[in-house]
């Protein structure tokens, strides 16, 4: 076996060992929020007297709290950080069998972008395991390896001359951080979405424009208001999730930035231009206007709540749509895939 075939070896380990860790998240939040369903205080009957002690209508403290699986909670983590440290290691064998930095094409670049996502969630959550915001970028992070590994691969080769830099290291790398934390933060702004929604009673599946009848009543089961999401009243609230996103988008764009400047100064050495509107250049650039008046607009402005977050889906929505269209679909100077 060689160093290469080793490589693919270990990104397989780490797919594997990230999916035990999904599914171990996943068994914890429906533990949550099993236990929240089935303590959710019922509805009061009309004449019931509420002048009681709290205890006698809210329940104590221990009961209002649910139990989480220790034992899932602790296999998510374990396998998290043996996921982790496989694909760091199978990154590097990468680097090895290829005689350079692992980041020239679309195999590489999802590897290590993948890599940063985990690894950031694994430091974010040291203190507190959010179990939904680790379903989120787990589940992108598995679904991104195997696709890396059935679509995107290529054998271990040398770049081509324009890649032949210093810069490949700075401006890919870079840009592959801030992606990893762009991944986070848009799974936080997903939470704060539905917590926001919980805490104001809002639902589209249950709001005014959907008739009263039996398919209200269907689809109120499935509402985040209903019992369904009580899960959701054991995360921090929708404030505390969107300064986690905000801080996480606040790194990601401070990166970003010298991704936009680092290229530009790259292409000049390459090809004697700063800036040549090629799809990849404009595809960065867009992305970051998009987190400019995300910070902007929740800095300045006061934008907060769903609004702020709107900006953080579109902001992503574009990043992954450069890092893909212009490398699958679109032909230009950037499009570095290797397919």
């Amino acid at each position: 076996m060689n160093t290469g075939d080793l490589s693919t070896l270990l990104v397989w380990a780490a797919a594997t060992a990230f999916t035990v860790a999904l599914i171990a998240y996943t068994v914890d939040m429906a533990r949550i929020a099993e236990q929240a369903t089935r303590r959710a205080p019922a509805a009061v009957p009309v004449g019931a007297s509420v002048g009681g002690p709290v205890s006698a209508v809210a329940g104590s403290a221990d009961e209002a709290a649910p139990s989480r699986s220790l034992r899932a909670e602790g296999i998510a983590r374990a396998t998290h950080y043996l996921g982790v440290a496989l694909l760091f290691a199978g990154i590097v064998t990468r680097g090895i069998a290829a005689g350079r930095w692992p980041t020239a094409n679309m195999y590489e670049f999802t590897l290590v972008g993948v890599f940063v996502a985990t690894l950031v969630l694994a430091i974010m959550q040291r203190r507190r395991i959010i179990p939904f915001i680790s379903v989120i970028v787990l589940g992108m992070s598995v679904l991104s390896l195997a696709l890396a590994l059935l679509k995107f691969y290529i054998q271990a080769e040398a770049v081509q001359p324009a890649l032949q830099s210093y810069w490949l290291i700075i401006h890919v790398g870079v840009a592959i951080t801030a992606t990893g934390i762009f991944t986070v933060a848009f799974a936080a702004s997903v939470l704060q979405v539905l917590r926001d929604g919980r805490e104001n009673d809002h639902s589209h599946l249950v709001g005014p424009g959907v008739k009263a009848g039996g398919l209200r009543a269907s689809l109120s089961g499935w509402a985040v208001t209903g019992p369904r999401f009580a899960w959701l009243e054991q995360v921090p609230d929708a404030r505390r999730l969107e300064a986690m996103a905000f801080r996480l988008n606040a790194v990601g764009f401070v990166l970003w930035t010298f991704t936009l400047i680092g290229g530009a100064i790259w292409a000049e050495h390459a090809w004697g231009r700063y800036w040549g509107w090629d799809p990849k250049e404009i595809g960065t650039f867009i992305a970051w206007v998009v987190y400019a008046a995300y910070l902007h607009a929740r800095t300045t402005r006061g934008w907060s709540g769903r609004r702020a977050a709107y900006f953080v889906f579109v902001g992503y929505a574009v990043v992954l749509a450069n890092f893909t269209v212009v490398n699958l679909v679109v032909t230009g100077k950037h499009s570095y895939s290797g397919l």
